[in-house]
């Protein structure tokens, strides 16, 4: 893409800088940041101000650089646009390298992955990688993955369902695709769901009763999602019609992505996984606690690519990424469950 002057468009440039600046409150320390000069770095900015008919920095007394109400708004665009394309951008490039090892090496042997994006993951394919590991992640729903493992195009899939009153029913949405008898259920991790809300909870959001509120902008994750069933089961408890939910029927891929529409203000709340609250500097309320598996053929278990998946998610330093991450429990990951009574 280029500007009106031919030239090579320099807004990633701007928005990296806007965020360094919103970081250290000053330009010279964002331009470091972003190995630039002073001088290149308040062009960027002067251009851009022009362009939009509006400043995009401000000075304040005792505080240094501030961002304006409109640069404010890019940078949370563009984290959302970043939350929302992640998945596809991993999908595309786990192609990639697909086959670009079948050319370069054959039928090397490589661990087929299939689960909704989420941390816990994310985190596992990073550990599988450095192991040395060849790993395709396709970043589905949770219905679409254990249907992905039932076909055949997946060596492992992930699904979450709720500890508590609530297992069963989230089990049968699974159950067409999942048998105990042909499957075999690998923990990877626990983790908090909740309600997401900006900082200080300014609109009192007290629990999924107030989903029911008029004056409050909700930001949903997609069907078939593992998180929007847990909600929907959630909202039957509460007796909520979920059409009386303002924005129940958006769509979003990812626990980053809602988030991201709250921490910008284009929602009010949110239901997703207390890391990605956290890590968009959100408050969480929290709701219930589920567990994440990994389902795989029974016959393939002691197979070389899925004991070194179950060793890698028993590893010390996989549990120990997992503790790291706000709302995860690793305690049980690579350990076989037993689910006899659910598929």
């Amino acid at each position: 893409m280029r500007d009106a002057q031919g030239a090579p468009t320099a807004l990633p440039a701007l928005l990296a800088l806007l965020a360094d600046v919103s970081e250290t409150g000053s330009i010279s320390a964002a331009a470091k940041n972003s190995r630039m000069s002073y001088r290149h770095a308040w062009g960027l900015l002067q251009r851009f101000s022009e362009q939009f008919g509006t400043e995009l920095v401000h000075k304040v007394r005792g505080q240094g650089t501030a961002l304006t109400p409109l640069a404010e708004k890019l940078i949370w665009a563009d984290r959302r646009i970043a939350a929302r394309l992640t998945p596809l951008l991993d999908s595309l490039a786990s192609e990639l390298q697909q086959e670009l090892a079948r050319v370069l090496a054959g039928d090397a042997q490589r661990l087929r992955l299939t689960a909704s994006h989420g941390f816990a993951v994310a985190a596992l394919v990073a550990q599988l990688r450095e192991q040395g590991l060849t790993v395709d992640i396709q970043y589905r729903s949770s219905t679409e993955a254990v249907a992905a493992l039932a076909r055949g195009e997946c060596d492992l899939a992930g699904f979450h369902l709720p500890i508590g009153k609530f297992e069963q029913a989230a089990a049968a949405k699974h159950r067409p695709w999942l048998d105990n008898e042909r499957h075999a259920f690998l923990h990877l991790a626990s983790r908090a769901q909740g309600l997401f809300v900006a900082p200080g909870n300014p609109k009192g959001v007290t629990g999924l009763a107030d989903l029911a509120r008029r004056d409050l902008r909700f930001v949903n994750r997609q069907q078939g999602s593992g998180t929007r069933v847990l909600l929907e089961l959630l909202l039957g408890e509460e007796g909520i019609d979920p059409a009386s939910i303002v924005g129940h029927d958006s769509a979003e891929f990812t626990h980053a992505a809602v988030a991201a529409y709250v921490a910008s203000g284009m929602a009010d709340v949110s239901f997703g996984v207390e890391t990605a609250a956290r890590r968009f500097g959100l408050d969480f309320i929290p709701v219930c606690r589920e567990r994440y598996f990994l389902a795989c053929d029974r016959s393939a278990l002691g197979e070389p690519l899925l004991a070194a998946a179950a060793q890698a998610m028993a590893d010390d330093a996989y549990r120990a990424a997992l503790a790291a991450l706000p709302g995860y429990d690793g305690t049980l990951s690579g350990k076989e469950a037993d689910l006899a009574t659910l598929f």
